[in-house]
């Protein structure tokens, strides 16, 4: 056995010996899982760690936007990534309703937006602004779009009005929706043999950026109600005419009866806060060096049982 595993059995032996975790429910933590990698392996690092305590744990597949509401009900336990762009409407609604709360913040900053690879740039050197967009849409034509770029979105259960931000901006694209994140990293995958300018929806954190260095499109600033307000931003007759928040935050979410029926997990819950290059080294797990996500899980908290111990044996007490 290596050193961590003994250092991590011994900080759960001391929890043990607190009694804390016998105050945990035998029902299972219900944790849910979407459709891109960090999330998913995410879910299960921290399903895993609830195990190590003496709990167990459900896996369901669940919408991305819907499950805020799911949580809300108790359906599901918690949500590790509440992304600003791409879910903070669906979970703020959640939060007006009541049932679920705001669990904290990951270390980690998001940003969620138009993207393209650097040597996109290239030919359109206008880039980053969005106005350079329309001078250089005939680099993105394809015979799908005809004299029109090609501006490929996220798939339509992320919510990321696309369409809607093309029309308002006037922009000369047709929004095509990616059925997975896998299609995204196809798309740049092969413009990248002939460097033919692509422009995708990209995240950050995750392991595209290590591969492809690349840039967002700088749209207008995001101003609060640019999704509700038609008099945010450039467009005044319209919704979405901002870009998402550059600096956007990335929550955990918890049904309001988690902390009295598994005490010792909910306050590991409220410790556990990742890192960009942790969560986009669980995305390289799955996305480059194609494990599978429980053992991508495994891998990840085996290589940093440091970061994690500390987080068990804060809620020891």
């Amino acid at each position: 056995m290596k050193l961590s595993n003994l250092l991590s059995a011994a900080t759960l032996a001391a929890v043990a010996g607190t009694g804390a975790i016998a105050e945990d429910s035998s029902d299972p933590i219900v944790i849910p899982i979407h459709n891109w990698s960090s999330q998913i392996v995410m879910s299960y690092v921290v399903g895993q760690l609830f195990e190590e305590i003496g709990d167990n744990v459900e896996y369901v597949t669940t919408d991305s936007q819907a499950v805020y509401e799911s949580v809300r009900l108790g359906d599901v336990t918690l949500e590790m990534e509440v992304w600003e762009g791409a879910f903070g409407a669906s979970f703020r609604a959640a939060l007006e309703k009541g049932g679920l709360h705001d669990a904290g913040d990951h270390d980690a900053v998001t940003r969620e937006d138009w993207w393209y690879p650097m040597w996109t740039k290239e030919s359109c050197p206008g880039l980053p602004d969005w106005k350079a967009l329309n001078d250089c849409a005939h680099l993105f034509a394809t015979a799908e779009t005809g004299d029109k770029g090609r501006y490929l979105d996220g798939p339509v259960d992320w919510l990321k009005h696309g369409k809607e931000r093309a029309e308002a901006l006037d922009l000369n694209f047709t929004v095509i929706n990616a059925g997975s994140a896998a299609a995204l990293w196809a798309e740049i995958g092969a413009a990248e043999a002939d460097k033919k300018p692509v422009l995708v929806f990209n995240w950050t954190p995750n392991f595209a950026e290590a591969v492809w260095p690349g840039e967002f499109v700088e749209f207008p600033a995001w101003e609060d109600g640019c999704d509700k307000d038609p008099s945010k931003g450039p467009n005044p007759d319209a919704l979405y005419d901002c870009g998402n928040p550059a600096t956007g935050y990335l929550k955990k979410a918890a049904w309001d009866g988690m902390k009295d029926k598994w005490p010792a997990a909910y306050c590991v819950l409220t410790e556990i806060s990742f890192t960009n290059p942790q969560i986009a080294e669980m995305a390289k797990l799955v996305d480059t060096d194609e494990l599978e996500p429980e053992d991508a899980a495994a891998e990840w908290l085996d290589a940093n049982r440091s970061v994690v111990d500390p987080w068990i044996s804060a809620c020891s007490g």
